[in-house]
């Protein structure tokens, strides 16, 4: 059963409410987190904790409560869920305001969390693999707002998801305005060639995954080389191996993209060699 926490009062999916003069639902106004829980313990608190109040602070959102006692919570709504495996909603709103958009006209800023359960894919598709094509929606433009602040207003991503359902694809890679490969619809994307991994830069205005992180030292760990560079789609198409990253996603391997099929059409060994890696780690 979903457990979930408003401005410091419990809830069940049934009883949660948030105003609808909220910033957060009439304008895309504010910042969320997706943490996962493994085995009881919550993977990477600090890290997610740390970005979701420095992408508050860059929308000028001011968190009321310090991030020791906003960790606490967490910990408590995990407790509460008895989930040991789970998946954890941050969110911060601007709060209730009124049908303007001017952010002074809010009040105190709106705090939620949810945890539950996610499942982003069926478990075969870790086995067999995503397919994946090109969205021809793009990805916002880096000067309109940073990539680096998760924000409410994930439209352009729902989007891109929508058309890889009319595609009757899994998942879609989104492209920049250049037509470089940036990221997935809430995910980021590796491709292997031979023991080099490569990955988008951050400044191809990407999110900074934490996953993402995580997946980076552990292919150095594996003796890979590891690059941070721009990839196009033929980098994709011709990559023996590819796979995305996140936070709900965890790894999952790409089989085709475009219709092309990515390496050997199934997890390749070093996709394999991190997911196995990635799990132990996570648990540890």
């Amino acid at each position: 059963m979903a457990t979930i926490w408003i401005d410091g009062e419990w809830h069940d999916r049934t009883t949660a409410r948030v105003s609808v003069f909220d910033h957060g639902l009439l304008y895309g106004d504010g910042v969320f987190e997706g943490i996962r829980v493994y085995a009881g313990k919550i993977f990477k608190l600090q890290a997610h904790l740390d970005r979701l109040y420095d992408c508050a602070h860059a929308i000028l959102l001011t968190i009321p409560i310090p991030k020791s006692e906003f960790a606490a919570v967490l910990e408590e709504a995990v407790r509460r869920s008895g989930l040991k495996e789970a998946y954890i909603r941050p969110i911060v709103t601007r709060g209730q305001g009124d049908l303007g958009i001017d952010p002074r006209n809010c009040g105190t800023p709106t705090l939620i969390v949810i945890v539950d359960r996610i499942s982003i894919w069926p478990p075969e598709r870790y086995d067999l693999g995503l397919s994946v094509v090109t969205a021809g929606t793009p990805i916002p433009h880096r000067e309109s707002l940073s990539p680096r602040i998760k924000s409410l207003n994930y439209l352009c991503h729902a989007m891109a998801k929508m058309e890889a359902n009319v595609a009757g694809a899994d998942e879609a890679l989104m492209l920049d305005n250049t037509g470089h490969v940036a990221e997935g619809t809430g995910q980021n994307i590796f491709i292997v060639k031979g023991r080099v991994v490569r990955t988008p830069p951050l400044h191809a205005g990407i999110l900074a995954g934490v996953t993402r992180a995580v997946v980076m030292d552990l292919a150095r760990e594996a003796a890979c080389e590891v690059r941070e560079e721009m990839l196009n789609r033929f980098d994709v198409y011709t990559a023996d191996e590819a796979f995305l990253t996140g936070t709900a996603s965890e790894i999952a391997p790409i089989r085709s993209y475009d219709g092309r099929t990515v390496g050997s059409g199934k997890a390749g060994p070093v996709t394999r060699d991190l997911m196995t890696r990635f799990q132990t780690y996570a648990r540890s």
